[in-house]
């Protein structure tokens, strides 16, 4: 099984930042499927594909090429007829996506493997009204995708293993950095860790052991230094498994064990104070402070992600 064509279902952030990480590479060609009336559907890729040449992570050639392996349909069967791998990146509503599997199917090839882009909904009950659910498979990539190295590939409780093997080759060959959860579990990998240490954070707001800056100052100069170049659990062999037992059965009693969201959150949601977009959440901000964050959050990225391709 060989992937050459990609269907992209959906032309949100998520469905322009696929659009261009598949066509990135020179033996893959995709369309982007929507019902969009956009003058210009690939617009929003112009502007990603501008900000790499910008900051010298892409020559304006390359930048090219990439436009030429890209078109554009609103038709259903056009986009997916001839795809080898399929992959949606609609909104996140359970029904919406069991029944977009379910149509397509009859419209793809026997050996089409159809990929949810979802970033914690079940694969094996977005597979569910399939008839081929061998095939069907989860690739949550992280926003956005065109700088996150990252995709989980998750595999639903009759996901194939051989699907599971060719959509990690495909992933891994055009630069990505595909990771294995061999079990359909509710936030896959990456998200389960990143609440996990987020029930913490929150919960340290909340006794008052720490503010939000001093949180995020804390893992921002501490551990999230290391992360990148080593592992927590690498970490942990390197400090000695004995001397983690130590620490685990000193500090384990008294982290935080909630399950429901944090009260804080819950009452920032209530309030109306949801981050960047109002200019409050667990801090302030300006439009110029949050506009500021975003753009160093981007230049960070591509400039990190220049050593790892």
């Amino acid at each position: 099984m060989k992937i050459e064509k990609v269907a992209v279902l959906g032309s949100g952030l998520m469905g322009n930042g696929l659009t261009q990480v598949f066509a990135r590479d020179k033996d893959t060609s995709v369309v982007l499927r929507s019902r969009s009336k956009k003058d210009d559907p690939f617009a929003g890729v112009r502007a990603d594909l501008e900000i790499l040449v910008k900051n010298d992570a892409m020559t304006e050639s390359e930048a090219a090429a990439i436009l030429t392996r890209m078109t554009f349909t609103d038709d259903m069967e056009e986009a997916v007829s001839d795809a080898d791998l399929v992959v949606e990146c609609v909104l996140e509503d359970m029904e919406l996506k069991q029944d977009l599997f379910r149509d397509i199917e009859p419209l793809v090839k026997p050996d089409c493997i159809l990929a949810t882009n979802t970033s914690v909904m079940s694969i094996t009950q977005i597979a569910s009204k399939t008839q081929d659910k061998s095939r069907v498979i989860g690739t949550h990539f992280w926003n956005p995708p065109y700088l996150i190295p990252l995709v989980e590939v998750v595999k639903g409780d009759e996901t194939s293993l051989e699907v599971m093997d060719v959509t990690f080759d495909y992933l891994k060959k055009i630069g990505k950095k595909p990771v294995r959860c061999m079990k359909d579990v509710q936030g896959f990998v990456a998200n389960r860790l990143q609440h996990a240490l987020w029930r913490e954070a929150l919960y340290m707001v909340e006794a008052g052991i720490a503010d939000a800056p001093t949180v995020d100052e804390a893992l921002r100069y501490g551990p999230g230094l290391r992360w990148p170049h080593m592992g927590v659990l690498e970490n942990a062999d390197m400090v000695g498994t004995d001397l983690s037992l130590a620490i685990q059965r000193g500090v384990l009693p008294y982290l935080a064990d909630n399950h429901e969201p944090s009260a804080l959150l819950v009452k920032l949601v209530e309030d109306g104070k949801l981050g960047f977009k109002t200019g409050e959440g667990y801090q302030k901000w300006t439009e110029e402070e949050a506009a500021a964050r975003r753009t160093a959050l981007r230049e960070y990225l591509i400039r990190v992600t220049k050593d790892l391709t």
